[in-house]
């Protein structure tokens, strides 16, 4: 696979993750025992918003691995 079509198709991905990352989290974020306890609240935020990098990790990797080149 070209490098070029690797990183515009994990692109796609990375905004797709973080996209449904951000809406189960905001989701997540409206259940009583997070919503009403703000220690709670500013934890789940934290894991919440630095969570998605653990899956983005491999994404990144495979995009940024060698491949075909285009001869020019």
């Amino acid at each position: 696979m070209f490098v070029r079509l690797r990183k515009f198709i994990g692109a796609i991905v990375l905004f797709v993750l973080v996209a449904v990352w951000a809406l189960v989290a905001m989701a997540v974020a409206q259940v009583p025992a997070i919503h009403d306890n703000a220690a709670l609240s500013f934890f789940y935020y934290a894991v919440a918003g630095l969570g998605w990098v653990l899956p983005a990790m491999p994404i990144v990797a495979w995009m940024s691995r060698s491949g075909r080149k285009v001869q020019e």
